[in-house]
């Protein structure tokens, strides 16, 4: 919800208005670039006035530079050239965005001494530029300064470049990647008034302007299909579940498809097993998983991205109407396994048990990754900063390891057993949903594992990160849109 930048790339040459960006390695060094562009050398007294040493995402400005023309001159460090990855990039194309305060037009200047800028890193300059230009005021009346970066007017950002025309089309990927990314905050920052399960399916729908195909199973087809363990979660709440399916054929025509399947509690008040008050307005981002299925799958249609995928969003509202079921109840999944449900807060486990089941059926995908706010235990683990990652299967663990490193979005994988598996046995059915506080994380991981076959399979538990995450150089949204860069990596480095 954020009238996003234009971006545009073009030659090196000296502005001669506006404000102007350029980026200082680790040391204060200026590129010849960045050096034209300060013909009186004010940066250098700059620099020493202020201490800025060119360390990473650290700025210094300066008004009206003598010499110039320009409104603003502002260095932003670039850190060590030989660090100079895909994540220190976003940091400084955010850093940048931020540093042009209530500009209409920047200019910024793609050249670090000591390093290469390709096209790749300039698109990534890009993306970062535009992550942090987002922000959520559907629902502002009034316009104050509320300390964000947003600018007055729509932001024009011109990025001066070795080869321009090679940066527009890496930008492409770029663009689709934060356009999935945007999608995925949207959808975690609206109100559960707003978005409820037939209006998340309704934006699913809206993914078919991509070329994707999507699907919508009602309450009616679940049914049918014998998904006891989702519709368990609905039944207490006047507002019908959904099951999106959405599917991108880019690839072969008879490859299998890698497989997203995001959990989309819209509204979790804990159902019976009521959570308190305090704080529970928050749980409108329970579907942050779903959210970044939505995301990625936006990602990868509109860069034409050349794999098959399948989405998959399990979409309820918990709510403790006198409908809702109690503790103690006994449901009977899509598998056929019975589960005795312990805790009627433990139910996104609940959801994601029949999607999973029902993905691996129909679809017989080459792997699974589900996303889902599950639990708090893996913030006692992790804190913010890293999701929980437990997998059956070595190499898609290494894979998304790897793709987190790279994109900043980082997971940390946390271990499966057989003694972890005992705890949700169940003495009254096949298991039980909630093991208790030790290990909940993982117990509810192991919970999942029940439902995936021998495929290969991963689950990420972004409670930490997909909403309320720190704020940083490239989100400054409550909603993070945590999965959709981290899921298009991993499908850009191995299965395109």
């Amino acid at each position: 919800m954020t009238d996003r930048p234009s971006v545009s790339f073009a030659k090196f040459a000296m502005p001669g208005k506006g404000t102007v960006i350029v980026l200082a390695n680790e040391g204060g060094g200026l590129g010849e670039k960045a050096k034209a562009c300060d013909p009186e050398g004010v940066l250098a007294r700059a620099f020493e006035v202020s201490g800025f040493s060119g360390k990473l995402a650290k700025s210094v400005e300066v008004l009206a530079p003598a010499g110039s023309q320009l409104d603003r001159l502002t260095a932003i460090g670039a850190g060590k050239p030989e660090e100079l990855a895909e994540e220190a990039l976003l940091k400084i194309g955010g850093a940048a965005l931020a540093a042009g305060k209530s500009a209409s037009e920047i200019t910024l200047v793609a050249e670090v001494d000591g390093a290469e800028i390709d096209a790749a890193a300039v698109a990534s300059l890009a993306l970062g530029m535009l992550l942090r230009a987002y922000s959520f005021e559907k629902y502002k009346t009034t316009s104050r300064d509320n300390g964000n970066d947003k600018p007055a007017k729509k932001l024009k950002i011109v990025i001066q470049c070795a080869d321009p025309s090679a940066a527009k089309k890496a930008f492409v990927r770029a663009e689709a990647v934060a356009n999935g990314v945007v999608l995925a905050r949207d959808l975690v920052n609206e109100p559960a008034n707003v978005l409820g399960p037939v209006e998340f399916a309704a934006k699913a729908k809206e993914l078919e302007k991509l070329g994707a195909k999507v699907e919508i199973l009602t309450e009616k087809e679940m049914k049918k299909l014998g998904m006891g363990a989702l519709l368990g979660v609905a039944q207490g709440s006047v507002r019908p579940p959904r099951l999106a399916i959405i599917a991108w054929n880019g690839g072969k025509a008879k490859e299998k498809p890698v497989a997203f399947v995001g959990k989309g509690v819209v509204f979790d008040t804990g159902g019976i097993s009521i959570k308190p008050a305090g704080g529970m307005e928050d749980m409108k981002g329970d579907m942050g998983g779903a959210a970044a299925v939505m995301g990625v799958m936006h990602a990868l249609a509109a860069r034409k991205a050349r794999v098959n995928a399948v989405g998959l969003i399990g979409l309820v509202e918990n709510m403790p109407d006198g409908n809702a079921q109690r503790p103690g109840d006994i449901v009977t999944s899509m598998s056929g396994q019975t589960i005795e449900v312990i805790n009627t807060d433990a139910e996104g486990r609940l959801v994601l048990a029949d999607v999973l089941w029902y993905c691996n059926d129909r679809f017989k995908p080459q792997f699974m990754v589900d996303l889902a706010t599950l639990t708090g235990a893996v913030m006692v683990a992790l804190g913010h900063h890293r999701a929980g990652l437990f997998s059956n299967d070595d190499t898609l663990a290494g894979r998304l390891f790897s793709a987190g490193e790279a994109t900043g979005e980082k997971v940390w994988r946390l271990p499966l057993g057989e003694d972890y598996d005992k705890q949700i046995d169940s003495k009254n059915a096949d298991m039980k949903n909630s093991a208790g506080r030790m290990a909940g994380s993982i117990t509810a991981a192991q919970f999942l594992k029940r439902f995936v076959k021998e495929g290969a399979w991963a689950h990420l538990d972004v409670a930490g990160t997909a909403m309320g995450a720190p704020l940083d150089e490239i989100n400054r949204s409550w909603g993070s849109g945590f999965g959709v860069r981290l899921l298009d990596r991993l499908v850009a480095d191995h299965y395109e």
